[in-house]
């Protein structure tokens, strides 16, 4: 079997209000699928982490870069190929865009070589430890409105959260300290103090400021505080996790396990959250993963994105084993941006329909099981969404 083609397909549409984090706002969603086809007539798709004009980057990066060096490859060749294109990268690109690019392109692989075996991706990772994983619901987006319109979204969308089943739910902040820490007692007001919560602060802060926010979030029982300050302020990272309670989580920003040596031998986090589609995809992704747990540190896979992403991510998470172990370990989470996506929703022919999994069975989603990701596109429908 031979690569013959590899085509980028970036997809965006206006949304109905525009939404924000602490570092922009944005009106537009937007998502990066990568097609890989072969001489057999199978196809395998991925997906690169990166808004907008990022993903018309990585689609030249992609198509014109990396293309070139894969036709006519073998497909299952893909810790070669990994290895190949990360070298040629070396000298131009050791994180970023380039990395990205090259997430999109392992996942498509792997899609492949499950495809090419008929098994699903669990059963290419060693097996499934778990048939069913729980949700954590995140929203509560940022606005451009007063300090109360916030405060009204974080209780009408925290209730409707938890209403809706999910077992927890992450919030983002940014705001300013005093603020954000008000944003954070209406969550635990609204939601309850028995409900599981989490805190996104997407590098807003200095260490000052973060630990004024940590020893707040202390006093509310926040479950983790994520990405509080800059991901290369390493320091910044250890010293909050040593003058604070709350688990300090990230790595959504980090790349290949080079980066994350970092992470680790800085012990700047106490949950782990590696990126797949960003990473360096789902080869990177295990090395990562086992340099996690040889430090006893879980991991919460960061997710965002399409369906591919989701269907990505819950192989992963079904085929990790619980760290450290246990009659009643504590079992990894799928996070599920609970805004309206398209992407999600009606992106394939089958749909995976996490909402109404999360209803019908108290909080959790059953894995794929079909060859590979388990999932099939919609070609026509991606068609009309292209750019």
């Amino acid at each position: 079997m031979k690569i013959t083609a590899i085509k980028s397909h970036v997809l965006s549409y206006k949304l109905d209000k525009e939404v924000g984090y602490s570092q922009r706002f944005y009106n537009e969603r937007s998502v990066h699928l990568v097609e890989i086809s072969t001489d057999e007539g199978l196809t395998g798709w991925g997906e690169c982490f990166g808004p907008g004009t990022i993903a018309i980057a990585n689609k030249t990066i992609i198509e014109m870069v990396i293309q070139p060096m894969l036709l006519g490859r073998n497909p299952i060749e893909r810790e070669v190929i990994w290895h190949q294109i990360y070298n040629y990268f070396r000298d131009h690109g050791q994180k970023g865009m380039p990395i990205q690019a090259l997430s999109g392109i392992d996942i498509a692989l792997w899609d492949l070589a499950g495809k090419i075996s008929n098994q699903p991706l669990y059963e290419l990772l060693g097996g499934k430890f778990r048939d069913q994983v729980a949700v954590y619901g995140y929203g509560m987006m940022l606005n451009r409105g007063t300090l109360s319109n916030q405060l009204e979204i974080i209780k009408n969308d925290s209730i409707e959260i938890k209403e809706a089943g999910y077992l927890a739910t992450k919030m983002k902040i940014g705001l300013g300290v005093k603020d954000d820490i008000r944003l954070v007692q209406e969550l635990r007001k609204s939601v309850g103090k028995d409900f599981q919560i989490m805190v996104d602060a997407n590098h807003c802060y200095t260490v000052g400021d973060a630990l004024y926010v940590g020893h707040a979030l202390d006093e509310l029982d926040v479950y983790w505080f994520e990405e509080p300050v800059a991901p290369e302020d390493y320091n910044g990272y250890r010293r909050l996790r040593n003058q604070i309670k709350t688990n300090i989580a990230g790595g959504e920003a980090e790349f290949t396990r080079w980066g994350w040596r970092h992470l680790f031998d800085n012990e700047c986090i106490d949950i782990a959250q590696p990126e797949v589609c960003s990473m360096g995809g789902i080869s990177e992704y295990l090395k990562v993963l086992a340099m996690a747990h040889t430090n006893f540190i879980p991991v919460v896979n960061h997710v965002w994105g399409s369906a591919i992403s989701i269907a990505t991510n819950l192989h992963l998470l079904a085929a990790m084993p619980p760290v450290p172990g246990g009659m009643f370990p504590c079992e990894p989470m799928l996070e599920f941006d609970t805004t309206n996506n398209l992407f999600v929703n009606d992106l394939l022919v089958e749909p995976l329909d996490i909402e109404i999994q999360v209803s019908k069975n108290k909080g959790f989603v059953k894995i794929p099981d079909g060859p590979g990701l388990g999932v099939e596109p919609n070609l026509e429908w991606i068609h009309s969404f292209q750019e």
